[in-house]
């Protein structure tokens, strides 16, 4: 099943506009977008296959901290965890 992940990290420096571009770039294969410009956060919103919600929110971490190195930021805790599938959007729909 196809999870929609939104996970966001904050730390204690801004993001630049260049190191969110980045953060962009390495989710995009994901179907992902990413924010956190001006901030002292990143964040994403992937699209994860997973049999259950705790194996996508693994995936999610574990996705979005490959797309952090990846566009070189910090590993900062990730403080925003919402895992939803396409069922719990056609019940809000």
């Amino acid at each position: 099943m196809q999870w929609s992940v939104v996970l966001e990290a904050v730390g204690d420096r801004e993001v630049t506009l260049e190191e969110v571009v980045e953060l962009a770039d390495a989710v995009a294969r994901h179907g992902g977008v990413a924010s956190g410009f001006g901030t002292a956060s990143y964040a994403a919103r992937i699209l994860v296959e997973a049999g259950s919600r705790d194996q996508a929110r693994e995936l999610g971490v574990a996705t979005l901290a490959e797309a952090a190195r990846t566009a070189g930021l910090p590993a900062w805790p990730v403080t925003v965890l919402d895992v939803v599938s396409p069922d719990d959007e056609d019940e809000d729909g």
